[in-house]
């Protein structure tokens, strides 16, 4: 018996609608030369889609101040995507949260946060974008928190002493501090300002005077941080007669 052979016939271009075939009726189906559209991103059947859905996420890049003290404080944080207006967060490297008290949206690369942060530390900031939920933070601890230097020592004066003879130690003390210079003022000649960690000293006998006499300078004292204190001190010197000048 003769075998007839059997071909598929055409089916119209306007043959098959939505509307004829359920969601479910067609498996392992192919369209050639054809293309999609999927989230608004056209597809060529066959090739592939890319960035469908796509977020766009903020990023932290740096802040200023880096030092803050525990006071509240206004920092300015960059990035990019800031949306108006997000929330920011400062996260310590324990984990311990705080939120801004207030932020101020200046631009998608800008905003500037209130922050108080009573536990000295290092840490994180994070900005979300209300809008989408969307969060972004520093890939590193951007912000010091740290008390700046405590001065201990009084200021104003340190004594009167004889001017002919070596000073009396005077140790200056400050909490905190790494190092101590003159900021302004005249320390006289002959003294020396010896720094030192947690406490300075000035030793010598002075040179400038020879009658009575009372010098005020201003010791700074900065911390690790860089932070800074400054204290005006003074001291006196005074001259037995006959030390100053010769008499007739």
């Amino acid at each position: 018996m003769a075998k007839t052979q059997v071909t598929a016939p055409g089916i119209a271009t306007d043959a098959v609608t939505v509307n004829k075939i359920p969601d479910t009726s067609i498996t392992n189906a192919k369209l050639v030369n054809q293309s999609i559209t999927i989230n608004g991103s056209a597809v060529v059947l066959g090739g592939t889609i890319s960035d469908v859905g796509a977020e766009t996420y903020p990023t932290v890049d740096s802040v200023s101040p880096t030092v803050i003290t525990n006071a509240q404080t206004t920092v300015t944080i960059t990035g990019t995507n800031f949306v108006s207006v997000p929330i920011v967060e400062a996260i310590n490297t324990s984990g311990a949260i705080t939120t801004a008290d207030s932020v101020t949206y200046v631009s998608a690369t800008s905003v500037q946060a209130a922050l108080t942060l009573s536990v000295d530390g290092t840490y994180y900031l994070r900005v979300t974008n209300v809008t989408t939920g969307l969060s972004g933070r520093s890939g590193s601890a951007l912000l010091n928190v740290s008390d700046a230097p405590a001065w201990v020592t009084a200021s104003g004066s340190l004594g009167t002493f004889p001017g002919g003879s070596a000073l009396p130690t005077q140790t200056l003390t400050c909490t905190d501090a790494t190092s101590f210079a003159i900021q302004s003022g005249t320390l006289t000649a002959g003294l020396t300002l010896n720094s030192g960690s947690g406490s300075a000293t000035i030793t010598g006998t002075q040179t400038a005077h020879t009658s009575a006499a009372t010098d005020t300078f201003t010791v700074r004292a900065t911390d690790a941080e860089g932070q800074t204190s400054d204290r005006e001190f003074s001291i006196s010197y005074s001259f037995a007669i006959g030390q100053g000048g010769q008499f007739n």
